[in-house]
């Protein structure tokens, strides 16, 4: 179903590259999955060392001269291939039931009612094939261990003054909308307010099932193309606003020595009003180690403060080590902001014309209201997810070839 509404939104995109045409292909074949002939070859390369390697792992926990160490590890081992291995066992029993049927087939070659019912099942068997493949293909594709865990969302204003504030709250408010559709959680941590009320910088956690791996590549630098509030002569203008999204980390992942945090209280600044406050209730935490500051004041209470700062350092923290360990699938937090420089832009919104445009895979939507509003943002995100699929089809092809 999730194929099918893509494909009704890219009718209503501009189809002016490759990448788009592309795109619309790639969702059609995963309605009827179709693998290529190469494709197949080297998966059953793969198939067949983790056959092996399965073999090899039950031989083992059967040696009674096995240590329990090694038999723990082989258990663990096993446990990890068993999703694997079942979809495995599905195919080779399918692939054994079309060559019976091919030879079936090729043995009653004049008998017309057996034909005809071997051809149709022969069909319906190869179909079945053909969705085990893609199901197993899917099943060995590299995984981010990240993609299930909530998010830490850091907007800041780039280049453009007060016009960039405005926006960088405007993109804001689009994923607390977007959030809000998906029925996700999405808590304000801080905001800093520039002049005229706009966002000079902004963060949230918004914790729900699969956030991270839905919302990881809106990071980068947005660009925007409007009239501000304060252009008298009606002029365009174009200004920048950066996005982060880092997986929320917790006490597995990162752990806080209190020698290495350095903790300053403050009272907090504001516009007045409800902002004013008279107490030191805002936190700043420093990790000595890394140099890494962070401040909240967004809360009344010093002691709801620090733990939101601690929620957003722990974050920023864990990213560094995944960047560390998966350097080629994962950036570090300023990689992800960039200097807030519009020619940095990963997507423009071009408010006279009224569209969204992705740079990174091609597409424009034309119904830029409905983007800002939480709406139709599925289309560039879920094009995103289809670009990286294909891409780690094409590293799987590549690295297989090479080995």
């Amino acid at each position: 179903m999730r194929w099918r509404n893509l494909v009704r939104a890219l009718k209503q995109l501009e189809p002016s590259t490759s990448i788009s045409r592309h795109f619309r292909s790639y969702s059609t074949e995963l309605q009827q999955p179709q693998l290529s002939p190469d494709l197949v070859r080297i998966m059953e390369r793969r198939l067949s060392a983790i056959e092996h390697r399965s073999a090899s792992l039950h031989n083992l926990i059967n040696q009674p001269e096995a240590s329990p160490a090694e038999y723990a590890r082989a258990n663990k081992e096993l446990r990890k291939l068993s999703g694997c291995m079942d979809l495995i066992s599905h195919l080779r029993t399918k692939q054994k039931e079309i060559d019976g049927l091919k030879s079936l087939m090729s043995e009653c070659p004049e008998d017309k009612d057996m034909l005809d019912m071997a051809t149709e099942e022969l069909s319906q068997a190869i179909e079945e094939e053909k969705r085990l493949q893609s199901l197993l293909l899917k099943s060995l594709l590299p995984k981010d261990d990240a993609d299930e865990r909530d998010s830490i969302l850091e907007v800041r204003a780039g280049t453009g003054g007060e016009e960039a504030s405005l926006f960088a709250m405007d993109i804001f408010k689009m994923y607390e909308r977007y959030s809000q559709k998906k029925g996700w959680k999405f808590e304000i941590v801080d905001i800093a307010e520039s002049d005229l009320r706009g966002y000079k910088e902004a963060s949230a956690a918004i914790s729900g099932v699969g956030v991270f791996g839905k919302l990881k590549f809106e990071s980068g630098v947005h660009r925007v193309q409007r009239v501000p509030v304060t252009e008298k002569s009606g002029r365009v203008h174009t200004s920048a606003v950066s996005v982060a999204i880092l997986p929320q980390a917790d006490e597995v992942d990162v752990q806080l020595r209190n020698e290495d945090l350095r903790i300053d209280t403050y009272r907090s600044g504001g516009s007045g009003g409800q902002h004013a406050n008279t107490t030191n209730s805002a936190v700043r935490i420093t990790h000595i180690p890394t140099g890494m500051t962070v401040a909240i004041q967004d809360e009344r209470s010093q002691h709801m403060n620090k733990a939101k700062a601690l929620k957003v350092l722990c974050a920023k923290l864990y990213e560094i080590e995944r960047s560390r360990i998966q350097i080629s699938r994962s950036k570090l937090r300023s990689e992800q902001i960039g200097s807030g420089d519009r020619s940095e832009r990963i997507r423009t919104y071009n408010f006279p014309q009224g569209r969204v445009t992705d740079h990174r895979v091609g597409i424009t939507h034309h119904a830029i209201d409905d983007v800002m509003q939480g709406g139709n943002l599925d289309v560039f995100i879920d094009a995103l997810l289809l670009q990286q699929e294909m891409d780690a089809i094409a590293s799987f092809s590549s690295s297989i070839d090479t080995s």
